[in-house]
């Protein structure tokens, strides 16, 4: 027994003696981090303690239209700021802010919230106002002893001169958003920077914003500046010359914003039953609501966008801070009704049915595949209707509809009968049974392939066009495939997504249907056609420039003062499509034909669509070729109708291409083509434009989020309309 004791003794002492080791080696390697590892960071910690550091916000680029026009200018501003270490406890912070409050004119209440805000680090300064005085930030410095912590930095702060002119384009800073923090503070940004958000201010934000600099001062224990110890300057962000020309932009906004206005004191009619009587549904007259629209001018040989107006506007300065909270959601009201919708680019967001104003791509698309049996010489007899030639009669008789037929022509009463007609003038009178049959036949003839589809996404459409704005819109081509998304996601039966239909087809081949696009998207397939085949990136942006234009007089810079750093706008295309003269020719005529005339003469003479409403337009100045286009809107009602209307210039001096979208405004020719019609007159030289003058101050009273803009002299939008629903 006493052997096993004497055997024990030993084991424990091992035992003890291990753990002593593990204990020592525990410590000494504690030891050793500390004092080759984390002194480092304790050598941080006290270093930031010693000295304070002031970020040095550089001065943003400044943003010029085409002709040098300052559009988003910088003001100096002073930022008061104070060190979150000196407020770390509640007992400090309020002693702090009830001693700032009266200086910065802050409640204290908000000064508190402000000083634990928590986006802001440790050894990060937190603002507590900005845009003090002059006065106000000497009289903190002088008394630093009482003001422990705080410190002045001089930051700018965005001015736009022109207001709501182009505020879609250009867009506004504000506040980073919590949920893009992390990314912003990865790229050295502090939390309480301003950021583009919208427009070319958030595409070109990084070439813009410039690179921060810094000072850094030795201080004492209140915070007290004992010495400098270094100083790196920031360097100011790149200046940006924009394609957008504001006379045009000017104009542009006044011809959409009079148009639609124009369009609402107009009476959309009545709705009547097959038998002639009024639908009791809706007995009452209805007047067109006519919300909204946008309108782009383009180059077409180089795609620089000259122009590009949204309606609703709003004013660009209302983002500039200073408002109630419950004032700016009175003037920005959340809504789910698209009509009411202020903050969209409706030229690049908006996802529309475009109408007849596609069949010039359906006509392109029969003219290269060979669809038309002898190309350009085909022709059809258009008898106002369009009879389904894949369909058996038999299911035609349980309910499947086989019969399309044209518009309703005035005259008449009845589906429009235009005889025989040929690509040229069934694009002049906007023959939709000519275009029913492409659409079908294309389809059936060829296997069900996606041939129409297929020719139209050269154009671009079904894709962004690239252009240097946020939130554009991709938009949609019908398709099997896309029919099966949407009836996935719910947007149609899951009956209706089973297949991809004749109707489908039909539909799509005069512009309605599944097909959605923008008004950016239809600038740039018409202007491939006014070029060519060339297709060009769309751009509002012409060139980075080095920071630091000059000014050659109060608002106007000298391009000559800088260099360019970087040209935006390419010359060359991005791709070319297929577009022989044999294809180019008819298509270009019939559009011709729609502005100038003849029309066809079946029955009655019938005018091209957009005759009348060109007439006195001066075509030997600047001589164009267009196609007007009606959406039918909610069910088929006219007061839902959208107008369209895209045109570009035959004169290769002058390569302009315009498309004008107005919603639930009418006829394309009654709507949208009086405004490409003011813009050609304008950019012929017909027209004296407005000055560009800067805009008044803003009223922080108002409720309108934009002033008024209208035509001086309307009379550009006067003339008569198509006798079709066109």
């Amino acid at each position: 027994m006493s052997m096993r004791k004497s055997e024990s003794v030993p084991k424990r002492l091992l035992a003890l003696g291990i753990v002593a080791i593990v204990l020592f080696g525990a410590l000494s390697s504690r030891m050793w981090y500390l004092q080759a590892v984390g002194s480092r960071d304790v050598e941080e910690v006290i270093g930031k303690v010693r000295t304070r550091t002031i970020k040095l916000i550089p001065e943003r680029g400044r943003i010029f239209d085409s002709a040098g026009r300052v559009m988003a200018d910088n003001k100096r501003t002073l930022v008061v700021t104070i060190d979150r270490d000196v407020v770390r406890k509640p007992a400090e912070r309020l002693a702090m802010a009830q001693r700032l409050s009266g200086p910065l004119n802050v409640p204290i209440e908000t000064l508190l919230e402000r000083m634990q805000d928590e986006r802001y680090g440790p050894f990060e300064s937190i603002p507590l106002r900005e845009d003090v005085s002059e006065d106000t930030a000497l009289f903190l410095i002088e008394r630093v002893e009482d003001y422990r912590g705080i410190f002045v930095r001089e930051e700018w702060r965005r001015s736009y001169p022109y207001g709501a002119l182009a505020g879609h384009v250009l867009g506004y800073l504000g506040a980073i958003l919590k949920g893009n923090l992390a990314y912003y503070k990865s790229l050295g940004y502090d939390p309480n920077e301003r950021v583009g958000q919208y427009g070319v201010e958030e595409a070109y934000e990084t070439a813009l914003r410039g690179k921060p600099g810094f000072i850094r001062y030795e201080v004492d224990a209140v915070g007290k500046i004992l010495g400098l110890i270094e100083r790196v300057e920031p360097i100011a962000g790149n200046d940006l010359q924009l394609s957008i020309d504001l006379t045009v932009q000017q104009f542009a906004e006044q011809a959409l914003e009079t148009q639609l206005l124009v369009r609402q004191r107009v009476e959309a009619g009545q709705v009547r039953l097959p038998d002639g009587t009024l639908d009791p549904l809706y007995p009452e007259v209805n007047f067109y609501k006519a919300p909204a629209g946008s309108v782009v001018v383009m180059n077409h040989n180089s795609g620089r966008v000259i122009a590009m107006a949204s309606y609703p506007r709003f004013d660009v300065r209302w983002f500039g801070g200073g408002l109630p909270k419950d004032k700016f959601s009175q003037l920005f009201p959340q809504t789910d009704d698209p009509d009411k919708s202020i903050l969209v680019n409706r030229a690049i967001s908006g996802r529309y049915n475009v109408g007849s104003s596609f069949k010039p791509l359906v006509a392109y698309a029969a003219l290269n595949t060979g669809q038309l049996p002898g190309a350009d010489e085909y022709t059809f007899d258009d008898r106002g209707t369009y009879k389904l030639q894949s369909i058996p009669e038999d299911r035609c008789q349980q309910g499947v509809k086989c019969v399309f037929r044209n518009s309703i022509c005035r005259a008449t009463g009845a589906p429009c009968r235009y005889g025989t007609v040929d690509v040229e003038s069934a694009l002049a009178v906007s023959s939709d049974t000519f275009f029913y049959k492409i659409g079908e036949q294309i389809l059936t003839e060829r296997g069900y392939a996606p041939i129409l589809e297929n020719e139209v996404r050269q154009f671009g459409l079904g894709s962004p066009t690239n252009i240097d704005l946020p939130y554009e819109y991709a938009g949609t081509i019908p398709s099997k495939a896309l029919k099966k998304r949407l009836a996935d996601i719910g947007a149609i039966s899951q009956e209706s997504g089973e297949a991809y239909y004749v109707g489908d087809q039909v539909l799509f081949s005069i512009g309605q249907g599944l097909l959605s696009v923008t008004p950016l998207q239809m600038t740039q397939a018409f202007a491939v056609i006014a070029n060519g085949g060339r297709v060009y990136e769309p751009k509002v942006g012409f060139a980075l420039l080095a920071p630091g234009t000059r000014d050659s007089r109060p608002g106007i810079v000298d391009f000559g003062s800088t260099e360019v750093v970087k040209r935006l706008v390419s010359i060359k295309p991005t791709r070319r499509i297929s577009m022989t003269s044999a294809i180019r020719t008819p298509i270009v005529k019939g559009m011709a034909r729609v502005i100038t005339g003849p029309g066809v003469n079946f029955d009655y003479y019938h005018k091209a669509t957009g005759e009348n409403i060109f007439r006195g337009y001066n075509y030997g100045k600047l001589p164009i070729a267009g196609k007007t286009g009606t959406a039918q809107g909610l069910g088929n009602l006219p007061w839902n109708d959208s107008s369209a209307f895209g045109a570009f210039s035959l004169d290769g001096s002058q390569p302009y291409t315009v498309y004008a979208y107005l919603e639930k405004a009418g006829y394309g020719s009654q709507a949208a083509a009086p405004v490409v019609k003011c813009l050609f007159t304008a950019l012929a030289g017909d027209y004296r434009y407005d000055q560009v003058l800067p805009a008044d101050p803003l009223d922080k009273a108002s409720f309108a989020v934009a002033p008024t803009s209208s035509l001086r002299n309307p009379l550009c939008l006067v003339g008569g309309a198509s006798d079709t629903r066109e």
